[in-house]
């Protein structure tokens, strides 16, 4: 579940430039979307096309893309930006608290109901509610959606009465929305209430063109924050052109990471090993192994991406894992030997 309601500080970034300037609008505007290639052109157009009005807003886009960067994108390009931005993952919320966290509960509700509470409606009132993953929301709770996007009020778990509220709803999924209606995993209706105006997040594959510039943005980031002067070699670069990228950012992000963790003075890549191998998968916190993985494989992976999680702290890194400091220098130092071999 998540606590509170804002976007997760492990989010990828994308690229800063050139996404044309926001003509409208107030707040400060990180402008995390950056990229030269004609599609985050286009999709830059898109968002400063929309954002001034108050339309919700369909973002379509596979896991990695950045769809919620595009979501702060539209809400800090729009006349809500000095407004509360609300981030819930309608996919991390269980199903029996889903309703009790979006439209609040009235004290004695519920079991646990000691008091009160808003839910996310409230606490967006006046600014920007996004609702993450909208196909893996319970299709009863969707009717509820629904009818609180077109009335314009909800009711607390619990009460009696409706709440007038003033939010503007974006919403994002990583599947086909079409093929999600007829699967069943979404009601047709609140489709066509959310894509008012869909916007397509392309990618990584599509934008060979920007992998450059984000490696290079997110090599300069882990720079600044250690106080280094690393570089990319120039294998490495043309070794990122060439890799698919079927994880898009997070996954070129977390490459450059572990790159980065490995690296003296010069960021090497070999071709190969851009990504952790395909049996395991990166998502926030947690680390993913497919069946039949080798254990020196798995152990190499879990220790990359506790050692990438924890910004290169060697020191926590050890601990965490369990295992004296020693042996972590030790584990480091044959998985750079066996990239330079």
């Amino acid at each position: 579940m998540l606590h509170e309601p804002t976007l997760p500080s492990s989010l990828p970034l994308l690229a800063r430039r050139p996404v044309p300037a926001p003509r409208t609008g107030r707040g400060s505007r990180r402008n995390d979307l950056v990229g030269e290639s004609a599609a985050m052109i286009r999709m830059g157009r898109q968002i400063d096309d929309v954002a001034p009005t108050d339309a919700t807003v369909l973002i379509v886009g596979e896991s990695g893309t950045g769809k919620e960067l595009v979501a702060r994108a539209v809400w800090e390009r729009s006349l809500r930006a000095g407004a509360p931005f609300v981030a819930i993952n309608c996919g991390g919320i269980p199903a029996s608290l889903l309703e009790a966290q979006l439209f609040g509960h009235e004290r004695g509700s519920f079991t646990g109901a000691h008091q009160r509470t808003a839910g996310y409606f409230e606490t967006a009132h006046g600014g920007t509610l996004f609702l993450d993953e909208i196909t893996e929301m319970p299709l009863p709770m969707q009717t509820v959606l629904l009818r609180a996007l077109e009335e314009r009020r909800i009711r607390r778990v619990g009460g009696e009465a409706d709440i007038p509220v003033d939010v503007r709803v974006l919403a994002a999924t990583n599947r086909d929305p079409e093929q999600a209606v007829r699967s069943g995993l979404l009601r047709e209706d609140l489709l066509y209430r959310l894509s008012v105006f869909p916007i397509e997040v392309p990618p990584l594959r599509h934008r060979e063109d920007d992998i450059e510039l984000l490696a290079r943005h997110f090599l300069a980031k882990l720079n600044t924050e250690s106080g280094s002067h690393r570089r990319l070699s120039t294998r490495s670069l043309a070794v990122l052109r060439t890799y698919p990228w079927p994880g898009n950012v997070r996954e070129l992000k977390n490459a450059i990471e572990r790159a980065y963790i490995l690296s003296d003075n010069e960021v090497e890549i070999a071709p190969g090993e851009v990504s952790l191998r395909a049996a395991t998968r990166v998502e926030g916190n947690a680390l993913s192994i497919a069946l039949g993985t080798t254990l020196a494989d798995a152990q190499r992976d879990l220790i990359l991406a506790t050692l990438a999680q924890l910004r290169g702290d060697k020191e926590r890194t050890a601990k965490t894992l369990g295992i004296c400091l020693k042996t972590l220098y030790n584990r480091l130092q044959v998985y750079q030997e066996v990239r330079g071999g």
